[in-house]
């Protein structure tokens, strides 16, 4: 069983921790345990409470309402809400449920059943991302369990993978892409996605994984002569020092156009190399790739 803090469930409720405060005192769904320090820690039925109490609030339950609803009143409520966007939430609110339960079936059934009914691009877009954005800074704090982390990670990639073999082959010469995590970087799901896009736009990707010195893409390049070369951030090391990063590919990818995409490009704030450019967002990526 996990422990969360109340920052954690901030970050997968969107609801603010000096909210969720207020909520505990003026009702009853939460009670969250204390240490001897008085420090909050909420266990794993509290959080997927509080996500169905905060996707209900937000289309217009009020609180005082959901307070006197039993959890299976909740739970009905939260499958009636039939907008668009309240169901996507709701379907990723379950994907947070199912990874912190270690439940490994539904969360496949959940994904496979999306993409079956919309396709991938659509499931990357409208839930898959928007889960790795909530659970993204569990990764980094170690707040979840490796096993939770692995059993997600791979069920995603499994489904990306699947759908880019399904592309096949054009077989026609043409634009060449080299896409790579540097070291210290394993999480490949955004960059499968960016090779999923690449090649149903008919760009060879020559794809070279995860945690990649910058010497072997060096010599990669030197060898195939790419046109561009992609890059996206999850969940890098402590010691990862993006900066360097950036100093390092004029000079050892030969000044190659090179796009970074992931969480360190928000915050980056210094000029970039002309060569490099960042995208920030899903949208971004796809735009950019579709002007190819």
């Amino acid at each position: 069983m996990n422990d969360f803090t109340i920052k954690d469930l901030e970050n997968l409720s969107g609801i603010k921790a000096h909210t969720i405060r207020i909520w505990e005192q003026r009702y009853n769904f939460l009670k969250p345990r204390r240490t001897d320090t008085n420090i909050r820690f909420y266990s794993n039925e509290e959080l997927k409470t509080l996500l169905n109490i905060a996707l209900l609030n937000k289309y217009g339950f009020k609180l005082c309402h959901i307070d006197q609803m039993c959890n299976q009143e909740i739970c009905a409520k939260v499958l009636s809400l039939n907008e668009k966007e309240a169901v996507d939430e709701r379907v990723v609110n379950d994907l947070v449920r199912h990874m912190v339960d270690l439940e490994t079936e539904k969360f496949e059934k959940i994904i496979h059943v999306y993409i079956q009914e919309n396709g991938i691009e659509l499931a990357v877009r409208e839930i898959i991302f928007p889960f790795l954005d909530k659970i993204g800074i569990l990764w980094q704090t170690g707040h979840i369990m490796p096993a939770q982390e692995h059993f997600v990670s791979n069920i995603i990639r499994q489904k990306l993978i699947v759908a880019i073999d399904s592309l096949g082959h054009s077989g026609q010469p043409g634009k060449k892409a080299v896409l790579f995590l540097p070291e210290g970087e394993y999480h490949e799901l955004g960059l499968l996605f960016v090779y999923y896009l690449l090649k149903k736009k008919g760009i060879k990707v020559i794809y070279l994984g995860a945690n990649v010195p910058m010497s072997d893409v060096q010599n990669v390049i030197e060898m195939i002569h790419p046109d561009i070369a992609f890059i996206h951030l999850t969940s890098i090391c402590p010691n990862f020092h993006f900066e360097k990063l950036i100093h390092k590919i004029p000079s050892q990818m030969d000044n190659l156009p090179t796009v970074i995409s992931g969480y360190p490009t928000h915050k980056y704030g210094k000029e970039i190399p002309p060569c490099i450019s960042f995208k920030k967002s899903l949208t971004e990526i796809t735009d950019f790739i579709s002007d190819l």
